[in-house]
């Protein structure tokens, strides 16, 4: 496998041995999370997927920031504690992330569980002569690592003439970036320098470090994190470690909104509940990864409904072969094949989903449009299906399943609407019909026989 490695701004092979070791960088949990970052989780979620379908142990290390400038404010104008604040969009985190059936990561650090750490690593900093006290906190010193600025191949002379270096008289030079800030505000805590709080960017290096050793595979995040939080992340870490800190930096690119970044100041942020409610997981997962991982693509409620026409797709390829009896058979080895060789060498040229996608859709419009003819027999299915179903895996889209219970309750109600049509009995069969839609069953007459499907329950479609 290649992915695009932003440090070498080239696309580097992941060496695959039994465990892979990533970091992703999490949120700061003092709102509710957005589309964007479900993006961002939902790629790195496929990733694990395939490399685990492999038979590759995964090491996945994803952190809450629990500590930060924007916790505190939240805290303060609610009336609340910071840990009342993010332990609340914690648990929101996990309800939406669960319900978009993204797999748990091996571990969720908090850097407040991680203070000890964070405090050692500043440590030896400072006794490397790195990083140094002002009457603020403790600063890294930028000019001692001569390389930075070279994961977001920016120059250090730009960057101090640059107008977004925040004025700090207490630092030795613009571009030293706090590792602990001293603070009165709760929540604090007492350090060898004095009471405060650590910085933002030293959290992820002590914790991805403590769980993945100095040099691990795959550090990840959107890509409005490679400057100044990854940057610092490798100044700071290689400082400490004398090693390279990540073997391949991938970072997602942005959701847009008519083209614009989502800001709360434009108002055009879409909560991951908002997308849940009106789409369900399924279809947003499909939006998420429909372009290339890296660049951004742009929120619309059009796309989504392509995708939900897609994952309609989707659900009659997999009731089809729940439904198919026939003695016929199709030559539809080739085809999924090919289309399996597609999906994994899309995934394995530098992660591209796009094409994934396309490949598992040949297998899906292959198999409705031979069970339209009505001639999709179990010898199809038993071919058809464990291709189908590792793709629905990897990409983690979820049919859910339907009990045999049901199966039967609906197979009753379907003959006996059959019944009343062949005794003219229309009314009767209408009836019939519309105790099933409740169900949320869809009936597909196919010559000689009818089947049904059960299709997910997504709100946009009533607005229609």
């Amino acid at each position: 496998m290649k992915l695009q490695d932003t440090l070498s701004n080239s696309e580097k092979e992941l060496v695959t041995t039994q465990k892979i070791r990533i970091y992703l960088c999490g949120v700061t949990v003092y709102d509710e999370s957005h589309i964007g970052h479900a993006r961002t989780i939902i790629v790195f979620d496929v990733l694990r997927r395939y490399l685990e379908s492999k038979g590759i142990d995964i090491n996945f290390i994803q952190n809450f920031t629990d500590v930060d400038d924007k916790i505190i404010n939240r805290a303060e104008s609610e009336g609340k504690t910071a840990e009342e604040i993010s332990t609340l969009y914690i648990e929101h985190y996990f309800s939406d992330f669960d319900a978009l059936n993204v797999k748990r990561a091996t571990n969720y650090p908090k850097a407040t569980e991680h203070i000890s750490d964070i405090m050692e690593f500043i440590q030896k900093l400072i006794d490397k002569n790195i990083a140094y006290t002002s009457k603020n906190g403790v600063y890294f010193s930028v000019s001692r690592f001569p390389e930075y600025g070279k994961l977001s191949k920016k120059k250090i002379d730009e960057l101090q003439s640059g107008a977004r270096i925040q004025v700090d008289e207490a630092k030795k030079d613009p571009l030293d970036f706090a590792l602990w800030k001293f603070s009165e505000i709760e929540p604090t805590w007492d350090s060898p320098w004095g009471k405060g709080r650590p910085g933002w960017h030293i959290e992820c290096s002590a914790m991805s470090i403590k769980y993945l050793g100095n040099n691990f595979d795959i550090h990840g995040g959107g890509r409005d994190l490679i400057f100044p939080h990854h940057e610092n992340e490798i100044a700071q870490s290689e400082s400490f470690t004398e090693n390279q800190f990540a073997k391949i930096w991938m970072h997602v690119g942005m959701v847009t909104i008519k083209g614009e970044k989502m800001s709360k100041s434009l108002g055009n942020i879409k909560s991951i509940k908002h997308v849940l409610d009106n789409w369900g997981p399924n279809v947003i997962r499909l939006f998420c990864l429909s372009g290339h991982y890296s660049k951004p693509i742009d929120y619309s409620e059009e796309l989504l409904q392509e995708n939900l026409t897609k994952w309609r797709q989707v659900e009659t390829c997999y009731y089809e072969l729940i439904h198919a009896d026939s003695s016929e058979t199709n030559d539809i080895e080739k085809i999924i094949k090919r289309a399996s060789k597609e999906f994994d060498e899309a995934l394995e040229s530098d992660f591209n989903t796009h094409l994934a996608l396309s490949a598992f859709f040949k297998i899906v419009k292959e198999t409705n449009k031979i069970a339209a003819e009505n001639s999709i027999g179990r010898t199809d299915v038993e071919k058809i299906t464990p291709e189908f179903e590792r793709m629905l895996d990897i990409l983690g889209l979820n049919i859910p399943k339907i009990s045999q219970d049901k199966k039967k309750e609906i197979d009753s109600l379907i003959l006996t609407r059959e019944e009343a049509r062949k005794e003219k009995q229309f009314d009767k069969a209408d009836q019939i019909r519309g105790k099933i839609n409740a169900m949320n069953i869809e009936l597909v007459d196919h010559k000689g026989k009818t089947i049904w499907i059960k299709k997910e329950k997504i709100k946009s479609d009533d607005k229609k």
